[in-house]
């Protein structure tokens, strides 16, 4: 039976043991779309009953990290009404730093313990002072990282009085809403608490448009992520050393599209339930391996959280205020910081340092003068100066043939930027630093070609990437010819094609990559 969400063990990983199977989660939905559709029309008994059923899929896995988020919900409440009521600008500043701290403390404690104390341990035992007396076994709650970070803009937003509080029934189904609490999207407080406020109308409902993301999501997750993962990922990466380079080439590349197929995947069927549900999240992929720079990237890849390291992160760091050198200095801090958030890894921090150099060595080179001084040319300084003071500084009155830089060819562009992504990805899924330097390494000193790189593999690779260029267009244009077709038939479409991706996916399918997050 295919795995909806997983559980995590102790070191941020998941032993495979499942929250929420396939068939309970579908039983699950079905009341609670049946019920949610039949209260549609009283906004205060379908925040209760919303709130009940987030909580029940939550507590599936463990009830006890219910109390967490219930914690989590009343301290951030708590916070808010501090930071909106204090009469001076130091204590609301004072209480919106105790805030943010509290979720930090909380995140750090339950994300990153084991990784600080395992650092302190390795640095520490060669002298023999290793103080073992600190290692415990620390349980990861899912999707910690993604409520912690609504709690904090919530924080911030009230204080920067860009939201005002809202009431604590409302913020709780906010924290807990069961679509986006696992594995995002980042849904901000002014994008998800007006719509709680309004009466719903099922008849109003966009079914169409989500059955096809629904219907995207899954074939992207099971058919294409699943696949590649168990034909060629896995295997390759738990070990590289015995891949030649081919296979480690393909692989990397394959794991760059079931990444992609994978989190987007997830993000499709989260918006798609909401949508069903009256409630409409902010897209978070947009194409992301079509981009032409490492910046275009990021505003394409996860863009709510790229949107929330900006403004939560960058910008307090002081943005691009403060010279060209800070601005450098910040956008490297702010990468490295969500490498970090990925998981408690060496891998994930050298990962952000990667993204955020790239983005530095890119915007540099951009910025490099198109505009070339020679002698003989106008004095661009002053394109009005007579020719005696042209004469006088050294410049002949000749008209200006500056040398200007010429843009590389759009697929060269994109060539680019997809191959230096994917190396970055061999960070991101190695389980170690020396591992994913050995695969580096491997790419260019062992020739071969290897048993896993098979027609289908490279069928499936290339199914994944072709969706990147389809324009949206196509599939709009196909989302509103279905809406046409009466609903027994629509309903019976959709089950169908998810039968179809049921039977062609992998047997044992993998959890989604972004629930550990």
């Amino acid at each position: 039976m295919r795995p909806w969400m997983p559980v995590a063990d102790g070191r941020g990983g998941f032993n495979g043991a499942v929250l929420f199977p396939t068939m309970t989660f579908a039983i699950f939905f079905a009341i609670v779309l049946g019920v949610s559709w039949r209260i549609a029309d009283r906004p205060l008994a379908w925040r209760w009953f919303v709130l009940a059923a987030s909580y029940v899929f939550y507590g599936w896995w463990d009830a006890r990290f219910c109390l967490l988020i219930a914690g989590s919900t009343l301290i951030n409440h708590l916070v808010v009404n501090l930071v909106a009521r204090a009469r001076t600008d130091r204590a609301a500043r004072v209480s919106m730093i105790v805030g943010v701290g509290a979720n930090l403390v909380v995140l750090g404690f339950f994300k990153y313990y084991g990784f600080f104390v395992d650092s302190l341990l390795q640095i520490l035992e060669p002298v023999g002072l290793a103080p073992t007396a600190l290692l415990i076994k620390v349980g990861l709650p899912v999707g910690i990282s993604f409520f912690t970070f609504c709690a904090i803009s919530y924080v911030v937003d009230v204080y920067r009085q860009e939201q005002e509080p809202i009431a604590l029934l409302d913020f709780a189904v906010y924290l807990s809403f069961f679509p986006h609490l696992v594995a995002g999207p980042i849904v901000r407080v002014s994008e998800f608490e007006p719509q709680l406020r309004r009466r719903r109308n099922r008849e109003r409902v966009d079914a169409v448009r989500a059955a096809r993301l629904i219907c995207r999501g899954m074939f992207k997750k099971v058919v294409i992520a699943n696949y590649l993962a168990t034909a060629i990922v896995d295997p390759v990466f738990a070990s590289p050393g015995q891949s030649p380079n081919l296979e480690l080439a393909v692989a990397a590349v394959a794991y760059a599209v079931q990444i992609y197929a994978d989190f987007s995947g997830y993000t499709d069927m989260a918006i798609g339930i909401a949508l069903l549900m009256g409630i409409r999240f902010p897209d978070n992929f947009d194409q992301p391996y079509s981009a032409t720079s490492i910046q275009d990237f990021w505003r394409r890849w996860h863009m709510t959280l790229s949107r929330w390291l900006r403004d939560y992160v960058y910008i307090p760091l002081g943005g691009n205020r403060g010279g060209e050198r800070a601005e450098m200095r910040n956008l490297v801090a702010t990468m490295a910081i969500g490498g970090l958030w990925h998981g408690a890894n060496w891998t994930f921090v050298v990962w952000g340092f990667y993204h955020g150099f790239g983005l530095v060595a890119e915007r540099k080179w951009r910025e490099r003068t198109p505009r070339s001084w020679r002698r003989g040319a106008i004095d661009l300084r002053n394109p009005d100066a007579d020719d005696d003071t042209a004469a006088a500084d050294g410049y002949t009155r000749v008209m200006a043939r500056p040398t200007v830089r010429p843009e590389p060819n759009v697929w060269v562009s994109r060539a680019a930027v997809f191959a230096f992504v994917t190396v970055g990805w061999v960070f991101f899924r190695a389980v170690d630093l020396p591992t994913a330097i050995g695969y580096l390494v491997g790419l260019v000193t062992r020739w071969g070609v290897g048993d896993l790189v098979t027609p289908l593999v490279l069928v499936t690779i290339v199914v994944g990437m072709v969706g990147q260029f389809v324009p949206r267009r196509v599939g709009d244009a196909l989302e509103y010819r279905a809406s046409h077709l009466p609903p027994v038939l629509l309903g019976i479409g959709v089950g169908l094609f998810l039968v179809v991706c049921n039977l062609l996916g992998p047997v044992g399918v993998a959890p989604f990559i972004y629930f550990q997050f």
